[in-house]
């Protein structure tokens, strides 16, 4: 989970391509054909191919900014392609001479980069831009949605670049998108010109920014997926929805009405390997260390993947347990990413039981009641927190005048830690932990999820953040 802290550059500093004129995109078209067509001569112009929709004009600044002033950038996203018009010539020879023999890469992408056969961009006023007509309402989508974009936090986003009237979430095949109506039309430009290509959060949840062809927005709910702030009387929900079974607000497999329904809750596709069809509730673990083991740490971990609704240890296999899951697509997310995980110094087997759920015994834990079970309320934004073991541990639930050193003491007993940070969310204090290894991690959290800090009963998940 990160801080909002890290949106606070968002709003402080300018945009780097606000002070650049926009091109008129029928010319744009016309230099990129010629380009591909054209062995052209050395010009401060450099076109650039395979740009991809994850890729921001702060990456293309970034790669080629070392070499010189940067003028003009120009993203055109229905090819796939950037022109970059450094301030002069020999920048944009140093750059091709350099990308001659490194290969640039951005995200994971390889781009390919030429002279343009044209000297100089044209600008022209922003207005005359085919097909992005400035509008009071932004269609924006996000890319790398790592953490779950709420109305409140595309609010303190988008707010401080002018008045908000209404927003829209919605998930479309694209990804998570959202429609921002402004009070006008300039601070729908300026908001755009500001964020576009930024990220929310350090590393993730990329804005891409364009303008919508809609005139006004209808919002007939006011709650974390749509808000009119024009009209704070609106309802919550649909009067007489009927309530969801299972587990409380639980949204797990036999919930949700199909895979794309599933594939929603993860921002818009299903990880790798999961297909969100299995109906198989009960796994089997093997390979578990018996002499540190027990009911509890299973729950601790498995439970980052599902509801939990019973455990049992195999007394004639002490390395073998049983647990129940609250339904097959919960099931089949822990089989998926704990499959090879290392716990307390043993790689682990997890895979699908025979057995269709855990008969209730003395040799039985129960936790379908546990209010520490992680997907009773709020169950969307729980499987987008989920993934395979990391080295980064995130701790909430703190109180609220815990110290950095507290946390340390807590949790070194379970091997070196590498970075620590402590921070504020929402005005709820949280931290990130970094261990030397994701098996330090793991064995953390297994030990000290749910456990007590100065009163507080602490949450414990992986992190999917690369670095701290």
């Amino acid at each position: 989970m990160p801080t909002f802290g890290c949106l606070s550059w968002i709003f402080e500093i300018p945009f780097f391509f606000s002070r650049f004129c926009s091109l008129h995109f029928s010319a744009i078209h016309a230099l990129l054909d010629s380009d591909l067509q054209t062995m052209a001569e050395p010009s401060k112009v450099i076109h650039v191919r395979n740009v991809g929709h994850e890729i921001s004009e702060n990456d293309l600044l970034q790669l080629f900014q070392p070499f010189g002033v940067i003028t003009k950038l120009v993203m055109l996203r229905a090819k796939n392609q950037a022109l970059v018009q450094m301030q002069d010539v020999a920048s944009a020879v140093n750059s091709l001479q350099f990308y001659a023999n490194v290969q640039p890469s951005i995200r994971g992408r390889n781009v390919y980069v030429q002279f343009s056969s044209h000297q100089e961009l044209t600008s022209m006023d922003q207005n005359q831009g085919r097909g992005d007509e400035p509008n009071r309402i932004l269609l924006v989508t996000i890319h790398h949605m790592m953490y779950p974009i709420t109305v409140d936090v595309l609010y303190q986003v988008f707010s401080p670049h002018g008045s908000v009237e209404k927003i829209v979430t919605f998930q479309k095949s694209a990804g998570f998108q959202a429609l921002i109506q402004y009070q006008s039309r300039q601070h729908a430009v300026v908001a755009r010109s500001t964020l576009q290509g930024r990220n929310i959060y350090d590393g993730c949840c990329q804005l891409d920014i364009q303008f919508s062809n809609l005139d006004e927005l209808q919002v007939n709910y006011n709650n974390d997926r749509s808000r009119d702030f024009t009209n704070p009387n609106l309802p919550t929900e649909q009067k007489g929805r009927p309530s969801q079974p299972g587990y409380g607000d639980t949204v797990g497999y036999p919930q949700m009405a199909n895979a794309a329904a599933i594939a929603a809750a993860f921002g818009g596709g299903l990880p790798p390997g999961v297909t969100g069809t299995n109906d198989r509730c009960t796994i089997l673990v093997s390979n578990l260390n018996p002499d540190r083991i027990d009911e509890d740490k299973l729950f601790n971990l498995f439970s980052i993947y599902g509801n939990i609704v019973r455990i049992k240890l195999l007394r004639n296999k002490p390395d073998h347990a049983l647990i129940q899951m609250g339904d097959g697509f919960q099931a089949e997310l822990a089989v998926h990413f704990l499959k090879g995980a290392t716990l307390f110094g043993k790689r682990l087997e997890v895979n699908f039981s025979k057995h269709p759920n855990i008969t209730p015994g003395a040799d039985t834990h129960e936790y379908a009641n546990s209010n520490l079970n992680r997907f009773n309320r709020n169950a969307a934004k729980n499987y987008r927190y989920c993934c395979s073991p990391t080295k980064i541990i995130h701790l909430s639930t703190l109180p609220q005048d815990v110290t950095e050193d507290e946390i340390l003491n807590l949790l070194e007993e379970h091997g070196t830690i590498v970075n620590s940070k402590v921070f504020e969310m929402n005005g709820k204090k949280q931290a990130l932990v970094q261990f030397e290894t994701e098996e330090l991690a793991t064995d953390a959290l297994v030990c000290k999820h749910a456990s007590s800090l100065s009163g507080s009963v602490i949450r414990i998940s992986f992190s999917q953040l690369q670095n701290i």
